[in-house]
C-alpha cells in the first residue's frame, strides 16, 4: 500500500468528520436552546396567568368583605334610623334589599370582566405553545436529517477500514478502480466470483467458501482457509476490508466484495508482492 496516498485521505475524510461532528453539536445546541426557550416561555405564562387568577381572588374576597361591611353598616344605620326617625321596617328593608341588589349587581360585572382577561390570557398561552411546538418540531427534524447524513458519512468511512489493522485501506469498489490498483502495481490482485454452496475456491495461497448470502441488507458470511485454519467473517458488507495475516512472514491479505447477488457475490484478493503466487479456480 502507497503510503503518500493513504495520508492526505486520511487527513481529508478526518476534516470530513471533525465538519459533520461540528454541525451535529450546533444544531443539538439549537435544540436544547429551543426546549429551554419554551419551558420558560411556558412557565412565564403559566406564572403570570396565576399571578392575575390570585389578583381576582383577592379581589372577589375584598368586594365580599366590603359587602358585608356595607351590610352591617346598613343594619346600623337602619336600626339608628328607626330608633331616631321612626321609620318602619317595611321601608328599611326596601333599602336593604336595593343596596344589596346594586352591590351583587356590580360584583357579577367584576366577574365577568376577570373571567374575559383569563380567557384572553389562555388563548395568548395556547398560541405560543404552539408555536413554540412547531419550531422544535422543525429543530428535530433538522437535527435527524444531520444525524442521518453522519451515520452515512460514518458507515461510509468503516467501509474503507480494515476489521484488523483499523486504518484506511485502498480499496476498489468496481471492476475498473480494481483496473486502477492494478495499473500501480503494489499489490497482486485476484479477481473472483464465489457461489454459495460450492467448495471453496483457491487463490494464492488461500481458499475461500461462500456460505451466506442476504442481498436486501447487501451482506455476506465468508469462510477463509489460510496456513491450515478456517477463519469465518460472518455477516460482512459491500467493500468491507476483510483483512488476515498468512504465511511464514505473517503478511496482510486483504479480501473485498464489491458486488452481492442471490447466493453469488463478486470480488477480489489483494496479497502482498511475492514471487510465484498463481490465482486458480
Amino acid at each position: 500500500m502507497n503510503a503518500s496516498g493513504v495520508e492526505p485521505k486520511m487527513a481529508t475524510r478526518g476534516t470530513g468528520v471533525e465538519g459533520h461532528n461540528l454541525v451535529r453539536y450546533l444544531l443539538l445546541i439549537l435544540g436544547v436552546g429551543y426546549v429551554i426557550v419554551s419551558l420558560y416561555l411556558i412557565f412565564d405564562t403559566r406564572s403570570r396567568l396565576s399571578a392575575i387568577t390570585i389578583s381576582e381572588e383577592a379581589a372577589i374576597l375584598k368586594l365580599q368583605q366590603r359587602q358585608i361591611a356595607t351590610e352591617d353598616e346598613l343594619k346600623t344605620s337602619n336600626q339608628a334610623l328607626k330608633q331616631q326617625l321612626g321609620v318602619t321596617e317595611r321601608g328599611l328593608h326596601a333599602a336593604y334589599t336595593g343596596t344589596t341588589a346594586e352591590l351583587r349587581q356590580s360584583q357579577r360585572a367584576f366577574e365577568r370582566r376577570m373571567q374575559d382577561q383569563q380567557n384572553e390570557a389562555a388563548e395568548q398561552v395556547t398560541v405560543e405553545v404552539a408555536s413554540v411546538r412547531t419550531e422544535l418540531n422543525g429543530a428535530k427534524k433538522d437535527i435527524a436529517a444531520t444525524r442521518s447524513d453522519l451515520d452515512s458519512t460514518k458507515l461510509k468511512l468503516d467501509r474503507a477500514v480494515g476489521d484488523l489493522t483499523g486504518q484506511s485501506s485502498l480499496i476498489a469498489r468496481t471492476r475498473e478502480e480494481l483496473d486502477e490498483l492494478r495499473h500501480r502495481g503494489d499489490r497482486n490482485y485476484y479477481e473472483f466470483t464465489l457461489y454459495k454452496g460450492e467448495h471453496p475456491s483457491h487463490l494464492s495461497t488461500v481458499a475461500l467458501q461462500l456460505k451466506k448470502v442476504d442481498v436486501k441488507k447487501g451482506k455476506f458470511t465468508l469462510s477463509l482457509v489460510a496456513d491450515d485454519r478456517v477463519v469465518e467473517k460472518k455477516d460482512r458488507g459491500v467493500a468491507e476490508p476483510l483483512q488476515f495475516y498468512t504465511g511464514r512472514n505473517r503478511q496482510l491479505y486483504e479480501v473485498v466484495i464489491f458486488t452481492v447477488e442471490k447466493n453469488k457475490v463478486t470480488g477480489y484478493l489483494s496479497t502482498p508482492k511475492s514471487p510465484g503466487l498463481t490465482a486458480s479456480r
